[in-house]
């Protein structure tokens, strides 16, 4: 196996979401050399501890491995089969058509794939990033492997009227089906190495860019994976930042007093501590219609890291106000979500209604650790906003985080409330995307670290 080899399959970890620094490229590198190539399974077991961290990438890493050194496919399986390093491809410039046919009429596989894996460098075949590009490639791929002679050459033949020249017309078609069937089939094992990773990070990037209020039902199914991917993310890397800060400075004074009796030799260490709260989420979220689907993927991704913040509660409105915890205990998300909207989103929106249900029922869970949450567009048929009761809560709690799903040039026109609430919040959002709700849950949880 060469250095280009392990190259290329680095590259396509990468492309599939695995994270794969320069020393673990190193350290894989150095372990292949221990193991050697001969044993398949050890070789797989080797890269998967040096290049995989979790459970989850160890299998991106065997499904690629597979397809990477799938067999019939290359060189590199060849490697693999007789325990020994490959020789180099011939030059692309070398593979001729009638050469490839006849090691294909001969049964000689390992030159047919020599040929292809120079025909698919020679076209970069391992730049293949969509679908949709696999007959571009395939036509490189021929092109490498001199498809526009044989073309002239079957061109000329059947202009031809003897016997001879029909036949090897014949011969010359047969050849330029079975190129062309073996060219897609590599670009289409490269597209699944190379390839597939890369259109689902695409699907990924371009779903979370979208409006949330313009998903179809088709894209429900990828956007749940989509949230736990989100919270997961923020999971982890919030996680990290409380751990990095748990020590905070090394108190040098008390640590000198704490080891008088070893001659200052500092076996117990103290820190200094710098007090941070434990995050706590009230989320209160107006689930009338016209922002319904925000409020949905709002509550996914809590719900998703209530692991990582298990002090959340979420309140529902639309007329009064519900704690809805208690549904969400219950029934599954979806369940839940679909009785929530059906039974408390669709009263009138009254914006002071509930806030006086919260001053009534709930008031005792908003402290200074708290940050509240509001989604919803501040739109309240011109009833009383209950200002008075906005104010005090923002003031008993630690932040107030408001999301609208309306632009910025909406807020405040017609019946929305949301520029007379907007003095009382830290932070007022437009949030419209998926990417927009990351990004506010990250600063709230950031206020905490």
């Amino acid at each position: 196996m060469t250095a280009r080899t392990l190259s290329d399959f680095i590259r396509a970890l990468r492309a599939s979401g695995v994270r794969v620094s320069t020393g673990e490229a190193i350290d894989a590198a150095g372990a292949m050399e221990l193991v050697g190539y001969a044993d398949r399974a050890r070789l797989k077991d080797t890269l998967g501890v040096a290049l995989a961290k979790s459970a989850t990438e160890k299998a991106i890493h065997d499904g690629l491995f597979d397809l990477f050194f799938k067999r019939g496919g290359g060189r590199q399986e060849a490697s693999l089969e007789t325990g020994e390093p490959t020789a180099e491809a011939p030059p692309a410039d070398t593979v001729d058509e009638i050469d490839l046919q006849s090691l294909i009429e001969a049964g000689d596989e390992a030159g047919v794939q020599f040929a292809l894996q120079a025909a698919g460098e020679a076209a970069g075949v391992s730049d293949i990033r969509f679908s949709t590009q696999v007959s571009f490639f395939t036509q490189k791929m021929m092109k490498a492997m001199g498809g526009d002679r044989l073309q002239q050459r079957l061109v000329e033949h059947l202009q031809g009227h003897t016997d001879a020249d029909e036949a090897e017309a014949s011969r010359l078609m047969a050849a330029r089906g079975e190129m062309m069937a073996r060219a897609r089939a590599h670009v289409e094992q490269q597209f699944d190495v190379f390839g597939a990773g890369a259109t689902e990070q695409f699907r990924n990037d371009f779903l979370s860019e979208k409006p949330l209020d313009r998903l179809t039902r088709n894209d429900m199914d990828r956007m749940r994976a989509l949230v736990e991917k989100v919270a997961k993310r923020l999971a982890t890397k919030h996680s990290r930042r409380r751990r990095r800060k748990k020590h905070g400075q090394l108190d040098i004074r008390r640590t000198l007093r704490a080891n008088a009796g070893f001659d200052g030799v500092p076996f117990d260490v103290v820190w200094k501590h710098t007090h941070k709260d434990q995050p706590k989420i009230l989320a209160i979220c107006d689930v009338s219609g016209s922002v319904s689907q925000y409020v949905r993927f709002l509550l996914m991704l809590l719900h998703a890291f209530h692991d990582v913040v298990p002090d959340i509660q979420t309140f529902a409105f639309s007329g009064r106000l519900e704690a809805v915890d208690p549904i969400f205990d219950t029934h599954g998300f979806e369940t839940a979500m679909d009785r929530i909207v059906k039974t408390i989103g669709m009263s009138s929106t009254d914006y002071g209604q509930a806030l006086s249900d919260l001053r009534m029922g709930h008031w005792s869970a908003i402290d200074r650790r708290s940050t509240l949450i509001i989604l919803g567009d501040g739109r309240s048929n011109y009833g009383d906003g209950r200002m008075d009761l906005f104010r005090e809560a923002t003031a008993r709690a630690k932040r107030t985080i408001w999301l609208c799903p309306e632009p910025k040039g909406l807020w405040g026109t017609g019946d929305s409330l949301l520029l007379k609430y907007k003095p009382f919040c830290n932070v007022v959002s437009e949030v419209a995307t998926l990417k927009d709700l990351e990004r506010s849950i990250d600063d709230v949880l950031a206020a905490y670290a």
